[in-house]
């Protein structure tokens, strides 16, 4: 049994990274010392998302930009033109080793690429984070004591609890939910039309046209050992410093970071990329029925040759690939590396989803519609928007478009009566763990019959309705000074 150990900080006000605005952005926020995989799955699926150690849930009603966490079905993902565009250019660059004028001037003037004009990754610029440090714990004796409490009060298996609503306890407008099958895509009812006039033959012929379509594997296989360049990506485990603190990361991450981000160079130091990009709160779990390399956070880079040009910072979750941060040497940024990247993680998505069906999904981060710049993670097909309400996942149409286009904040779920079905209530607060000092943990309800207060109540109650019933009951909340 793992167990995650969180200090919550409360309301958080800041300067957004999307508007720009000062003290416009608002969230709350906690400290995560330790996280269990599933229990950080369980947290993105609630509109939750960690910068390092530090996990933060916007408050969509009232910040500036409403953030709606995002995913792509990896398994149901096609491919775009322009994403085709990209990977050919990719291809014809380690076959060849040379721009495409051609490409490069098609590119600048279309829209539809999925990066826009910076060809930025699927990630977020970093949350304003409170000033004041966690209290210092000893985290394995903490693990110790919470283990101990959890197997002499036997709660409620967390297992039993449904995390998200199936069709028939959501919306029975249910044409945009996740479970439901999408529609016939415009160039095969096209095909279909055209078989039915023609006949048998002309059938045969378009349907082998259509099923010969090249897939996103095909194009990435497309690799031959007379390349000019050759092009690899190495799986990392986060916590291996040796190779994610190299010279060539921090490297690439100073000169992406001044060259895209125009951020201070003073500012770059190692000590602030381990913070933001090599410390992680999960712990690293390999389950028999998980994946060859286990949950946990992971660094995939990108090396062209002996040259380190990009690096996909990720977690690997019970139930999907979630991007933390790209970032890639601007030299080349004529082979798009941000989508480029995006495609890479869906085929690991894919690779996975081979032996390990529950994970196939690809987590982008947040879709931002009020910041035009943000809208490109919704060009990627097969992605659905998490309700802020009832966290439901929505299929991402032109209608929820034009929804947001109207009023930046939605609830997405069209039916009025469906309710979150991992809704923390008042009667579920007795059995919150708490972490009182160095070596006491209990249950709310025991602290309170002990200490006869309750004066720290309304804050644990924000925080287990944020968390949901499930973890509020699994995670150990620190209620230290």
């Amino acid at each position: 049994m793992s167990v995650s150990i969180v200090k919550y900080y409360g309301s958080q006000l800041g300067k957004c990274g999307y508007c720009t605005g000062i003290n416009c952005s608002k969230s709350n926020g906690m400290h995560a010392y330790r996280l269990d995989c599933q229990d950080y799955q369980n947290l993105i699926d609630r509109g939750w998302r960690r910068c390092g150690n530090y996990c933060y849930k916007l408050k969509n009603k009232e910040t500036c930009c409403p953030c709606y966490t995002i995913k792509c079905d990896a398994l149901e993902f096609k491919l775009t033109k322009s994403n085709k565009r990209i990977l050919r250019r990719m291809n014809r660059f380690l076959r060849d080793g040379k721009r495409d004028p051609v490409e490069q001037a098609a590119r600048a003037g279309n829209e539809d690429d999925v990066t826009a004009s910076v060809d930025a990754p699927a990630s977020e610029p970093q949350p304003q984070m409170p000033d004041k440090s966690p209290a210092v714990i000893n985290v394995e004796q903490a693990v110790l004591l919470a283990k101990a409490q959890k197997s002499k009060a036997k709660p409620a298996r967390a297992a039993q609890v449904p995390l998200t609503q199936s069709p028939s306890q959501g919306s029975t407008k249910s044409a945009a939910v996740i479970s439901n099958k999408p529609c016939k895509k415009a160039k095969q009812m096209r095909l279909e039309r055209r078989q039915a006039k023609l006949g048998d033959t002309a059938q045969q012929s378009s349907q082998k046209a259509f099923t010969q379509e090249k897939s996103l594997t095909d194009f990435l296989s497309a690799t031959s050992e007379t390349n000019k360049h050759h092009l690899k990506i190495v799986l990392v485990d986060s916590s291996d410093t040796q190779h994610t603190c190299a010279e060539e990361v921090l490297a690439l991450y100073r000169k992406y970071q001044v060259v895209i981000h125009n951020d201070n160079p003073a500012r770059l130091t190692l000590a602030s990329m381990q913070r933001f990009l090599i410390k992680s709160p999960l712990k690293n779990e390999k389950p028999d029925d998980g994946p060859e390399m286990g949950y946990g956070s992971f660094h995939q880079q990108y090396w062209l040759d002996e040259k380190l040009i990009a690096v996909g910072v990720i977690d690997i979750l019970p139930g999907s690939v979630s991007s933390v941060y790209f970032f890639y040497d601007p030299d080349y940024s004529f082979l798009s590396l941000g989508t480029y990247g995006s495609l890479r993680e869906i085929d690991f998505v894919q690779t996975i989803a081979a032996t390990t069906p529950a994970l196939k999904y690809y987590y982008m981060g947040f879709y931002i519609h009020s910041c035009p710049k943000m809208r490109y993670k919704g060009k990627l097909s097969a992605s659905y928007l998490l309700c802020p309400e009832t966290y439901v996942w929505i299929l991402l149409t032109d209608v929820i478009r034009s929804k947001l286009d109207k009023n930046k904040y939605q609830r997405l779920n069209e039916d009025a009566a469906a309710r979150d079905v991992n809704e923390f209530l008042l009667e579920h607060l007795e059995e919150v763990l708490l972490l009182l000092d160095a070596t006491t943990c209990m249950q709310y309800k025991d602290y309170v019959q002990i200490t006869g207060t309750d004066s720290d109540r309304v804050e644990i109650i924000e925080y287990s309705e944020l968390v949901g019933k499930v973890c509020a009951h699994r995670m150990l909340y620190v209620n230290m000074a």
